[in-house]
């Protein structure tokens, strides 16, 4: 029994969505890549901390987590199982694996770059699935091992520029 939906029944889904009132994406868009610069911040407050021996350090994670848990909690507002942690876990892999893209990128690494960037964006689109509650947790797995469906759903949903 074939349950991943068609391109076309997420092009529905998509218009459904933009359709709604109040639903400003690009926004949310934003949101979701602010909320991945406070989970690297966090990360990089607990290194600092450890690697210079400061505990103030710690105290900023801690500050800066409770900032990072509030816009979060805008992005997810309803959660189901782990359905938060794993918004976060995707947006924070998405982010690292931008930053290891940059570095190959910078390293002239271009084609590894390249890779590395369409595995981010792959993360990325899978976050804006589940946060559009497009899949369940549970499909996740199966959804991403294939189809390119999540980028296009992104590509469509988050046109930053169509303001």
């Amino acid at each position: 029994m074939n349950t991943k939906p068609t391109l076309e029944e997420f092009l529905k889904k998509i218009a459904s969505i933009k359709e709604k009132a109040g639903v400003d994406l690009s926004t949310t868009e934003d949101l979701s890549v602010a909320v991945m610069n406070l989970v690297s911040l966090e990360e990089h407050f607990f290194f600092t901390g450890v690697k210079i021996n400061k505990d103030e350090y710690f105290d900023t994670a801690q500050e800066i987590r409770e900032l990072r848990k509030q816009f979060l909690a805008q992005l997810m507002p309803e959660n189901e199982g782990e359905t938060w942690c794993i918004a976060k876990h995707l947006l924070a892999a998405t982010m690292r694996l931008i930053e290891v893209g940059n570095k190959l990128q910078s390293e002239g690494e271009k084609q590894r770059a390249k890779q590395t960037f369409e595995g981010a964006y792959k993360v990325y689109s899978i976050f804006w699935a589940l946060k559009l509650k497009l899949v369940t947790g549970g499909k996740i797995k199966r959804i991403a091992k294939g189809s390119p469906q999540f980028e296009d759903l992104v590509n469509k949903l988050a046109a930053c520029c169509d303001e």
